[in-house]
């Protein structure tokens, strides 16, 4: 630890980096009696932190690596903190970027002078291909996070963040690789042991705590594709020994977490972060629930900002759950007339409806999809017990990713005809013929019986499919989805399935 923080301590990223505002958030130090400080990260060049360590290892190579060009696969921030470090020192630049990057991204690299190599379904296969394109051509390879001149760089952020408050009583870092935690938890810990070092990940990708957890680093078979920024299956060598001395916990988070914490930061700084880039205050909210720390000063990094616009509706929609105020319930009612009315007059009462959907499924009973408004997560079991004090049978879907990102879509029952159903959550690429591909691979006795796809303006498509697979072909549809090698979540049990589809 002393080495490196010798060489945060003598760190090149102002060379393209720029030292970015430790901003107070008013609305969020209200709301949490806190002192919150937002480490503006978003306010780079290229806004987001990972130019920092781009330039820091680009500044120190050799003649003979800087003659070679510098080469990198990434999809997103390190790609463009790359590209531009290379620009400010003159050097040839070369990105390896997945055929499923968004255009924006890549016209962002391209508009930084770099050359732009699609190779690959994701992140694994581009850096694949990088690694065949330096044997084959050479090059110097600047990697994204394991590399002791690049965590450096980023741990410039807490160099910057003690020199204004050496006071903070603990900061609250974004984790992917963990190259930046790894790097201000370094520096921090070296001056002020005391200050407490929180690492934020997503439920769905949480390599780092999940490799702390077991002592030894763990690889994941899959991560989530929300937070693109930190989906990384497995953390780095220098990285994971570095933050096992300075990670004092790791807080995991929910996409509607992230969500919430996008609309908190928009609403202290009118910018809008993207989902990795809000971690660090979605882990202060979480972690607030059960520390206490009225008064303490906390610190959350805005890690970065590029956010996609499309993404927004998405967001937007997700951040009333991850605030806590909306509940979402499927309520069993008599099929009636004036059936539906008496439930919003008798059950609902003052509580505000944010949807509902209904459609005629059977003679004797039906099934309503409803959102209402609540004021916290302690009112939702209240409305359930109400619905059942005036005889409505009621299945809350808050936290049910199937009801949230399809049903309340979506306007059917169930079908009679359907036999063998299966039910399937995937993730397609957004690109041309990745239906098709996935098409092409199905068998060709089997029948779709259900498809439902929203864009989300994300990487990835988020597709509900439903298949009737007779009961002999249970193996050959499970070496289908080994081949198809989309990520995919069964829903066949869901009871919103069963409630609803």
């Amino acid at each position: 630890m002393e080495t490196l923080f010798k060489q945060i301590l003598t760190a090149r990223v102002y060379d393209a980096a720029q030292r970015t505002p430790l901003d107070r958030a008013a609305i969020l130090s209200a709301e949490t009696g806190c002192e919150v400080l937002l480490k503006r990260e978003d306010l780079q060049p290229t806004f987001a932190y990972k130019v920092r360590g781009a330039c820091n290892k680009i500044a120190h190579l050799t003649d003979t690596e800087r003659q070679a060009g510098v080469l990198c696969a990434s999809a997103g921030n390190h790609a463009q903190g790359v590209a531009f470090s290379a620009r400010r020192f003159g050097l040839k630049a070369r990105v390896v970027m997945p055929v499923t990057t968004p255009q924006i991204k890549i016209q962002s690299v391209k508009a930084l002078g770099a050359q732009v190599i699609l190779h690959g379904e994701n992140y694994s296969d581009a850096a694949d291909y990088c690694q065949q394109l330096l044997v084959r051509e050479g090059g110097t390879f600047i990697h994204p996070f394991d590399d002791p001149l690049v965590i450096a760089g980023q741990g410039t952020i807490g160099h910057e963040i003690f020199m204004e408050r050496p006071d903070m009583d603990a900061v609250f870092v974004p984790v992917g690789g963990g190259g930046l935690i790894s790097g201000v938890g370094c520096f921090l810990k070296t001056l002020r042991p005391g200050i407490r070092v929180v690492g934020v990940e997503p439920e769905d990708s949480d390599a780092m705590a999940q490799s702390l957890a077991a002592g030894k680093k763990v690889r994941l078979e899959e991560v989530g594709l929300f937070a693109d920024g930190v989906a990384v299956r497995e953390v780095g060598e220098h990285t994971f020994r570095l933050a096992r001395q300075v990670v004092d916990e790791i807080v995991r988070v929910s996409t509607d977490e992230i969500c919430s914490a996008i609309k908190a930061i928009h609403a202290d700084t009118r910018a809008i972060m993207e989902p990795a880039g809000a971690l660090g205050v979605a882990g202060l909210r979480k972690w607030l629930e059960t520390n206490p720390a009225q008064g303490k000063t906390l610190v959350a990094v805005n890690s970065g900002a590029n956010m996609n616009f499309e993404r927004l509706q998405f967001v937007a929609e997700r951040t009333l759950t991850g605030e806590h105020r909306e509940a979402l319930f499927a309520v069993s009612i008599p099929e009636r007339p004036r059936a539906l009315r008496h439930l919003l007059e008798q059950a609902v009462g003052e509580h505000n409806i944010t949807e509902l959907h209904y459609r005629l499924s059977g003679r004797e009973q039906a099934h309503i999809f409803m959102g209402v408004s609540v004021a916290g997560p302690q009112e939702v079991p209240l409305f359930k017990q109400r619905l059942a004090q005036h005889g409505y049978q009621a299945v809350d879907l808050t936290r049910n990713e199937l009801a949230k990102t399809h049903l309340r879509h979506m306007v059917g029952g169930h079908s009679p005809h359907a036999e063998g159903e299966v039910l399937y959550r995937f993730q397609f690429p957004e690109r041309p013929q990745a239906l098709g591909r996935f098409l092409s691979v199905m068998g060709e006795d089997w029948n779709i019986s259900l498809f439902h796809y929203r864009s989300h303006g994300g990487d990835f498509g988020r597709v509900l499919v439903g298949f009737e697979i007779p009961p002999a072909d249970q193996d050959r549809f499970q070496e289908f989805l080994r081949q198809v090698n989309y990520h995919s979540v069964e829903e066949t049990r869901n009871e919103a399935y069963k409630l609803f589809l």
